[in-house]
């Protein structure tokens, strides 16, 4: 009785735990402002404030600061080490779960709970110290597949911005030389691109807005983004404001070896496909054409000594 009670509990904080994951692919809180304003604004009678509470989507609404608030209990006994390294990571995936540290952490209980409990009852026939010692790992999967996961998201992210940031040199130059400032370029780059380097250098102009100077901001921006390049660029730029030399002149240079650096990781990644696909032509591709190739002629010889042992 004790266990079947247990495995329901498991069972329906797995359910919450799939209704969050769900809930994080939704749209981003600026885009749901926008949509819920446009919605809104195209009604002709005034809406309540009930109306207004249901237009939101169930997992923003009940999930999210469900999970918020087991977060704040949870943070309370979580290593504040734990909790600043998750912190890190998240910002430097660019927060794709829209979660805080503690949150995330949360989701990673649930995860393994909820795989925890799915393995346990998918093995009721399995011996009982199988089925323990095989639910125990999946859940450990569980728990550790959202940090992996947002591993992922963080060379993802790194990825992108190095693969945009030469073009976005480049539109910073021409912008600069046809006579806007540093900071309307930026604003150009971001309203231009709607990825990972224009949020970048949103924030950056938001923070400025509101009143932060633009070296900490810059400086902020390379460190959540934690690329060489990206270091270097924020670099000669609080540079060249220090020295008061020429931006346009600091945003060429930096646009050039941008471009160079992009070309050698090109050749690089050449030179690194033979190898890549040794192992592919090895075991998949070469098995396939001897049999191809050679089978015919095994038949037959094992036909001419063994006679007629074989049709």
């Amino acid at each position: 009785m004790l266990s079947t009670v247990l495995i329901l509990a498991i069972l329906a904080i797995g359910l919450i735990a799939i209704a969050v994951v769900v809930g994080l692919g939704a749209p981003r809180e600026e885009e749901l402002i926008q949509a819920r304003l446009a919605e809104f604004a195209a009604r002709d009678v005034p809406v309540s404030l009930e109306e207004i509470e249901l237009s939101i989507p169930f997992t923003q609404r009940v999930i999210v600061p469900l999970l918020r608030q087991i977060g704040e209990f949870v943070a309370r006994f979580t290593p504040q080490s734990l909790i600043e390294d998750t912190r890190r990571r998240l910002e430097l995936a660019g927060n794709p779960v829209r979660l805080g540290p503690a949150e995330f952490f949360v989701l990673q209980i649930l995860a393994g709970l909820a795989l925890f409990g799915l393995s346990h009852v998918l093995l009721l026939r399995a011996p009982a110290m199988h089925r323990w010692a095989l639910s125990l790992a999946i859940g450990g999967l569980g728990f550790f597949y959202p940090r992996i996961w947002l591993n992922q998201q963080i060379a993802r992210r790194k990825r992108e911005i190095l693969k945009t940031l030469p073009d976005a040199l480049d539109l910073l130059v021409i912008c600069v030389e046809a006579g806007l400032g540093f900071d309307a370029a930026m604003q150009r780059v971001a309203e231009r691109w709607d990825n990972e380097l224009g949020r970048a250098f949103a924030r950056v102009l938001h923070e400025i807005a509101l009143g932060r100077a633009r070296k900490d901001a810059l400086r902020d921006m390379a460190a959540r983004v934690d690329l060489p390049e990206m270091t270097s660029f924020v670099a000669a730029i609080i540079q060249a404001e220090q020295l008061g030399t020429s931006i346009a002149k600091v945003l060429h240079i930096q646009a050039d070896q941008m471009r160079l650096r992009r070309r050698q990781r090109a050749e690089e990644l050449a030179r690194q496909a033979p190898i890549k696909m040794l192992f592919p032509l090895v075991f998949l591709i070469f098995p396939a054409m001897f049999v191809v190739l050679l089978g015919p002629a095994v038949l037959i010889v094992i036909k001419q000594f063994f006679g007629n042992a074989f049709p």
